[in-house]
């Protein structure tokens, strides 16, 4: 497929260097460099979320309908 790049001049010259190095085409260099880094972006691990839970109860008299409340508790002001 043909398409139509706008690439900055610094990285253009140093493909252009580097595909000559390597005896590829500018267009096989390019290619090869797009894959590689799809398939990078492959091959991350999934994110793992791992939550951390405790065991306890609820303090007696903080109602857990009113934030307030909840914050004056766990700032020890009641």
């Amino acid at each position: 497929m043909r398409t139509t790049l706008d690439i900055d001049d610094r990285v253009l010259r140093q493909a252009k260097r580097r595909a000559l190095e390597t005896g590829e085409t500018l267009t096989r260099f390019i290619e090869l460099a797009i894959r590689s880094r799809l398939a990078e972006a492959q091959h991350l691990p999934p994110y793992r979320l791992t939550l951390l839970t405790k065991r306890g109860e609820a303090r007696p008299g903080v109602d857990w309908d009113d934030r307030e409340s909840i914050y004056e508790h766990m700032e020890g002001r009641s």
